[in-house]
């Protein structure tokens, strides 16, 4: 036994330090146990911790030291790394507003990795600096070299997806990758040929997931052409129904189209917001009545619109693809509309009821990512 005391205690060490890590020693039988304790209480090592019940010595050890032999003792049951085991809870912040707990988007974030790996396209006034926002690049497609936000809207549409929480506010997929393709100028305003462009550079990027919080009450063949394209390329397309209440007969495009997901606006006792517009083709429904989110200058700001209730779905459908990268559109789709909490509406208001982000991702696992 002392030579077995011998060998533990050469690599063991009496403090911790960078070149040590913890290390566990389980013993068959407890005489051998107590000699070693001895022998290293000899040698002026002090175990980290012992538990007599199971005849295990934890010591800081020589992260370089083979344990080969160790294990294969004859008198050592084991020897092992003491690794970490991790409480099963969820990380829920802080600073989350009311609309990102109630699309149930927290629950999520632990195996979603918070969205992290997803990429979010922003198309809209382009995307202002902010302390709660990452833009990881952009595009402006109305002419000139800068995809910075001149209006505010697509700043607040941005955080709702994504904001970080790193000084104030949460958005609904914290660590997704944020694009911000500016097709609409200061107005708001902006071509159907830009927004061609900025579904073509998205898609040219490996952007398949995009947030157009914009419409047109006519229609256009060439965009109903770059949405089909897109969703045939993988692309998940969130899009607002518009702001017209019951006055008009149909959503405005191209949240009418049927390649994309339509998502009408509900106040804070989830009811359908009055300006929330009506129609064929909604498919489901987010907050978008007083939302706090980022704004230009480094502030924040509250606005309603279905633009504000677009983001939300954006944004489970990152955490969808954080999860399953290669989870297809249509299924990204249909995991939202069935999961949705039903609400008081009917089909043509609010579509299959309330976004509810983690019962659409329940079952999904998350998939090993290769380096």
């Amino acid at each position: 036994m002392n030579a077995l005391a011998k060998t533990i205690g050469q690599s063991v060490k009496p403090r911790p330090s960078a070149r040590t890590e913890r290390k566990n020693i389980v013993f068959h039988r407890d005489a051998d146990y107590r000699r070693c304790l001895k022998q290293l209480a000899a040698a002026g090592i002090v175990p980290v911790k012992k538990v007599d019940a199971f005849r295990l010595i934890c010591c800081h050890a020589d992260k370089s030291s083979d344990w080969k032999a160790l294990n294969a003792h004859p008198r050592v049951a084991f020897a092992e790394r003491d690794r970490k085991a991790k409480a099963h809870d969820v990380v829920i912040p802080s600073r989350i507003p009311w609309n990102v707990k109630r699309v149930k988007a927290p629950p999520q974030w632990n195996t979603s990795g918070f969205g992290a790996g997803a990429k979010i396209g922003i198309l809209d006034t382009g995307i202002a600096r902010s302390p709660d926002l990452t833009i990881a690049g952009g595009v402006n497609t109305i002419g000139g070299k800068s995809f910075a936000d001149d209006n505010g809207h697509g700043t607040h549409v941005a955080g709702i997806a994504a904001a970080t929480g790193r000084q104030r506010i949460y958005g609904v997929a914290p660590k997704a990758k944020l694009f911000a393709v500016k097709v609409l100028d200061a107005s708001g305003s902006g071509f159907i040929s830009d927004i061609v462009e900025g579904i073509d550079w998205c898609l040219s990027r490996g952007i398949r997931i995009m947030n157009m919080s914009f419409g047109l009450t006519g229609d256009s063949a060439i965009l109903k052409a770059a949405i089909v394209k897109a969703r045939r390329r993988g692309a998940v397309i969130v899009a607002s129904p518009g702001n017209s209440g019951t006055a008009l007969r149909r959503i405005d495009a191209p949240a009418r189209y049927p390649q994309t997901i339509a998502v009408a606006a509900t106040t804070r006792a989830n009811r359908v917001a009055f300006f929330s517009s009506r129609g064929k083709g909604i498919d489901i429904a987010a907050p978008g009545v007083n939302i706090l989110s980022t704004w230009l200058g480094g502030t924040y700001r509250r606005e309603s619109g279905t633009s504000m209730s677009a983001p939300h779905v954006t944004g489970a459908a990152a955490l969808l693809r954080a999860i399953r990268p290669k989870l297809t559109a249509t299924e990204v789709a249909r995991r939202i509309k069935k999961a949705a909490l039903p609400i008081p509406g009917g089909a043509n208001a609010v579509g299959s009821g309330l976004l509810q982000a983690a019962p659409a991702a329940a079952g999904l696992k998350r998939l090993k990512r290769t380096p």
